[in-house]
């Protein structure tokens, strides 16, 4: 047996599933004592891989959108802003606007949660996979502006519109 488990850990620094192996003792301790079944043992050890590569994903999607501080929806306080209906908000959240290609801007005077809600929405975008670079509209401007005196207008538009499932 103890060849067997030597070629799974192997396998598993090949294919590079560090929390696996990690757990890889505890799940054979279990599955030994009869404490699990076989799948039970493959969905424990594919959910510890699973569960880290999301928060490295998440992590890593976080840090290059630009989205800092990190707002949530949940912390929004929709009494604060009663124009606003939450409903159209947790709908927004769903990114039915980003597989349509459509474009959503939120617009309205300075303190009345534009940058909470659009940080929110971009934190929950990398929640759901999507890649998300936050920019106010003056950087936006000087970004485009530099890329056309540098003849990389047309360039830069195409990765400024790219979209990503």
């Amino acid at each position: 047996m103890s060849e067997i488990i030597q070629r799974i850990r192997t396998s598993l620094v090949g294919l590079k599933v560090p929390r696996s192996l990690e757990a890889l003792d505890h799940t054979m301790r279990c599955l030994e004592r009869g404490e699990m079944t076989a799948i039970e043992a493959i969905d424990i050890l594919l959910a510890h891989e699973h569960g880290n590569r999301e928060s490295r994903r998440f992590s890593v999607g976080i840090k290059t959108s630009r989205l800092v501080p990190m707002k949530l929806i949940e912390g929004f306080d929709c009494s604060f802003q009663p124009s606003l209906d939450r409903s159209q908000i947790l709908a927004l959240a769903q990114f039915d606007f980003v597989e349509r290609g459509d474009m959503v801007h939120l617009l309205g005077p300075p303190r009345t949660g534009n940058s909470h809600l659009a940080t929110a929405l971009g934190v929950e975008a990398v929640r759901a996979g999507k890649r998300v670079y936050r920019a106010s509209l003056a950087e936006v401007i000087d970004t485009l502006a530099r890329a056309e005196r540098d003849g990389r207008l047309p360039r830069n538009c195409a990765s400024s519109t790219a979209t990503a499932s």
